[in-house]
């Protein structure tokens, strides 16, 4: 539903406007629970402190009557009722500062085109989503892979929505990429997969490095037409809270739909049961835009390292970074270029590795830092004798002595991508 402010001429989405207003009771509540940490220190019960603290328990409910009314108009499809919320809580447009809005209207967020060279004769929509091709393969993919239920359909692909306001860099955008996975399941059983994407999901998102804290849930206030249960996993951004991925319990309804208009049988055999069904959906789907932001958003940082001195470092898991290592002679004399050059082509081979000469030694290390290399090699004078380097860590600015014979295994188990997903084991 879109609403547009009659002052600035600018367009929203009514529901995000609320969402936002709610927000705010959510930052209340955070400065609450913060205050009281710094007060109690490791005393401090977290649980208990939320379950009786008054201010707390206003906040919450005042969300929770937000949510009821706003649920009520979106169901009931009384668009007056979504508006007259907006007037209620005193919302004003971001721009003009007023709140002088239109009525609340229904928006396609669908982009329309032609198929055809003559207008009217074909038209056709950009996809909003990656799924749909899932769904007219499923059963091919199936078959194919002679794969037993539950199995999972994943893919990457670009989609298109016809956002009313693009905005905050690549949080909202008309053009973006998807990773989507349809995961089939025998009927009845769609909760109990859909508790288990759940969990697992936001467990994934924990172990990219990320800080752990700044994830939440948000439960849908109204379901889509096709879904029977819907979440989003939403972090923290410089500018609230804000969806990554959302893990939605579709039932049959996609596949259904594709049986009635096709006239195919989409229905699987389960060798099991001894009977054939149209299987229910568990989706979870992520934007990848959104993703690449909240690693950015989490790895880039400004230490203070004294005396005056600070640094910008861009903290990524090393298995992501752009580059793995940067090879760097001490000098641009006395054959250390050589060795370093010889090390570089090695290690090439495996990593994807960067090579520098120019500048005083500290500055390369910064150099690194801000665009994420998790790992110089210095080669020095000494390597001139004893075939070693100095290894140094991005984060913790330590230096290591090490052979140049042990930098492939070294390298190979800090950038690993199995030791950044080895919590999900």
């Amino acid at each position: 539903p879109m609403i547009d402010n009659k002052d600035s001429k600018k367009r929203y989405r009514a529901d995000v406007l609320i969402e936002e207003y709610q927000e705010k009771y959510r930052v209340k509540n955070k400065k609450e629970i913060d205050k009281a940490k710094a007060r109690f220190g490791d005393a401090f019960d977290e649980a208990q402190f939320v379950a009786t603290n008054p201010n707390i328990a206003r906040n919450n409910a005042t969300i929770a009557e937000i949510d009821a009314k706003l649920k009520d108009g979106l169901e009931s499809g009384q668009l007056d009722k979504v508006r007259d919320l907006i007037i209620e809580l005193g919302i004003a447009c971001p721009l003009s500062g007023t709140k002088n809005w239109t009525d609340v209207r229904q928006f396609n967020l669908m982009y329309s085109t032609q198929m055809s060279a003559t207008d009217g004769e074909s038209q056709i929509y950009l996809r909003p989503e990656t799924a749909q091709g899932i769904f007219v393969n499923y059963l091919n993919v199936q078959k194919t892979g002679r794969m037993k239920i539950p199995f999972g359909i994943a893919q990457t692909g670009k989609a298109f929505r016809n956002e009313i306001v693009a905005r905050q860099f690549i949080m909202r955008m008309k053009e973006f990429e998807q990773m989507e996975m349809q995961f089939f399941v025998r009927p009845g059983t769609e909760m109990e997969w859909y508790a288990y994407w759940k969990e697992h999901r936001l467990k994934w998102h924990k172990n990219l490095g990320t800080d752990a804290g700044k994830y939440r849930y948000h439960d849908h206030v109204k379901l889509a037409h096709y879904a029977n249960a819907a979440v989003d996993i939403e972090y923290d951004f410089p500018f609230g809270f804000k969806e990554v991925e959302g893990i939605h319990s579709r039932t049959d309804f996609d596949l259904k739909q594709h049986e009635e208009f096709t006239g195919k049988k989409l229905q699987y055999f389960d060798n099991e049961t001894n009977e054939s069904y149209v299987p229910y959906v568990v989706e979870t789907s992520i934007g990848l835009d959104r993703m690449f932001l909240v690693l950015m958003s989490n790895s880039l940082q400004e230490e203070d390292l004294g005396e005056g001195n600070s640094r910008t470092v861009l903290k990524l898991p090393a298995a992501l970074a752009p580059y793995q290592c940067a090879i760097l002679p001490l000098t641009k004399k006395d054959g250390l270029p050589e060795i370093a050059k010889k090390i570089m082509k090695d290690l090439s081979l495996e990593f994807n590795c960067f090579y520098e000469e120019k500048d005083a030694i500290g500055k390369r290390y910064r150099r690194q830092d801000a665009i994420g290399t998790p790992l110089c090699i210095t080669v020095d004078h000494d390597s001139l004798t004893d075939n070693s380097v100095t290894l140094r860590f991005r984060d913790s600015m330590e230096q290591r002595r090490v052979t140049i014979a042990e930098l492939e295994h070294i390298i190979s188990q800090e950038v690993s991508m199995k030791t950044l997903l080895k919590g999900l084991l």
